[in-house]
């Protein structure tokens, strides 16, 4: 079937101002000023009302966080005494079943907001938990969303110099066997395939540099990317100097993950000559302003980053340091702090769309996505007006940003709509809602 999605109110994309056609789940056709379809199409969706864009692309998450947002125990504090807060109650009370329902409702979320593929850095592995990426596959499948499996990981304890408990950990064979299990079982490296996977140890302070160094040559085996988070706090940076005698880019040079098949989270706390040695190897670097702002952790050097050759896009983090699963509001969280870093004439509207599509799409290894092109798939977010906080807006793409855009009114993901009238297509919200609710009361209950 041929769509003609005609004469948006505005659009991210170069000569596509009576809109694009699409076919077989692709962009077939950009229509021009004046134009029309090249050939006869079998249906038309009016697109006047709305601002169209890429489907934003998701960098990192944690998803069984939702179930933990606003804790008592854990606001108004910085990472490292947050995570000492949260662990034990996540350890204790992250199951299977509300596992999925933190995956679904995250989902969910990001999907009404304009994401249309997603990375979820899933590291908590209690026991009982060892399906989480079956759960996560199924999960992003009912929805018909685009997803990275990100294998994470934890082994080193507190009580081995690490940060993370006993009840939170794996060995790291039973790691990495699970690691080549789900990169058999659902890595997909076709054009438009709807199921990839990364591998993702934690953080230099909760894994051991043997799985560091395991994980990267089997990244390298699988051809898939790797992920972590690097250089988030001073903290982070002053226990790898005490730990390892070395910065945090040094730690990931040593374990063979200064690769273009990397991306990082944060990215806050890197030097001049770490930033260029980041961007000669082509890492990537997910931004979190959010997150970063929550936690007090600092400010991403976003500009010099993408100016180096690195490549940055944008998260959410998890849903208890943002702590919400939106990313069109990172967009705004990512223009504003960018600003307050650099100036208002060096932090576009632009920038930021550019991050959480194509910038985003690099980090996870994607070229078929990210940008409103012929070839590319139909992953597209539609955002209408007509609110009170858009009354007055002259230029409608920087509105979404400037004006803070939150929900996007119609969603397309290869070639179909995902969203409609708001709402999530196949999706009981309320029922949702209900649900997560009451397993999130478990973990106030364990306070």
């Amino acid at each position: 079937m041929r769509l003609w999605i005609k004469d948006p109110l505005a659009i991210l994309a170069d000569g596509a101002e009576r809109g694009v056609v699409v076919e077989d789940g692709r962009i077939v056709e950009l229509v021009g000023p004046g134009g029309a379809p090249s050939a006869p199409v079998d249906e038309t969706f009016d697109a006047e009302r709305h601002v169209m864009i890429p489907g934003l692309v998701n960098t990192h998450h944690h998803m069984f966080q939702t179930l933990t947002r606003a804790h008592p125990k854990a606001i108004n504090k910085e990472l490292f005494p947050w995570l000492e807060a949260l662990f034990p109650i996540w350890a204790k009370n992250v199951t299977p079943e509300n596992l999925r329902l933190a995956t679904r409702l995250s989902l969910t979320e990001l999907l009404m907001s304009g994401s249309t593929t997603v990375s979820d850095h899933q590291y908590l592995f209690p026991p009982g938990l060892d399906d989480a990426m079956d759960i996560q596959a199924e999960e992003a499948t009912a929805l018909g969303m685009r997803m990275t499996l990100t294998r994470g990981s934890l082994n080193l304890t507190v009580e081995d110099g690490g940060n993370a408990i006993p009840g939170a950990c794996q060995d790291a064979d039973v790691i990495l066997a699970d690691c080549e299990r789900v990169l058999s079982k659902y890595h997909d490296r076709s054009e438009g395939a709807m199921l990839q996977v990364a591998l993702a140890p934690c953080a230099p302070f909760n894994v051991t540099k043997r799985l560091m160094v395991e994980t990267a040559r089997l990244g390298d085996r699988y051809d898939c990317a790797l992920h972590t988070h690097l250089a988030e706090t001073q903290d982070e940076v002053d226990y790898c100097k005490s730990k390892f005698n070395c910065t945090p880019v040094d730690y990931i040079e040593e374990t063979g993950w200064l690769t273009d098949r990397a991306w990082v989270a944060h990215g806050i706390h890197f030097n001049d000559e770490e930033v260029g040695r980041l961007g000669r190897h082509g890492v990537g670097i997910c931004h979190c302003p959010a997150s970063n702002m929550v936690l007090a952790s600092g400010i991403c050097r976003t500009k010099e980053l993408e100016a180096a050759g690195a490549k940055v896009g944008l998260g959410v983090d998890g849903s208890a340091s943002n702590d919400s699963s939106n990313l069109m509001e990172a967009l705004r969280h990512a223009l504003m702090i960018g600003r307050l870093r650099y100036d208002a004439a060096s932090v576009t509207h632009f920038d930021v769309f550019r991050w959480a599509t194509e910038g985003s799409a690099k980090c996870l290894r994607r070229d078929d996505i990210g940008s409103i092109a012929v070839g590319k798939q139909a992953d597209l977010a539609f955002y209408t007006l007509d609110e009170l906080r858009f009354s007055g807006a002259g230029d409608p793409l920087a509105a979404l940003v400037l004006c803070g855009a939150h929900a996007a009114d119609r969603v397309m993901v290869k070639g179909g709509w995902r969203v409609k009238d708001g709402m999530p297509v196949g999706v009981d919200v309320a029922r949702l809602r209900y649900e997560h609710g009451a397993a999130a009361k478990r973990f106030l209950e364990a306070i």
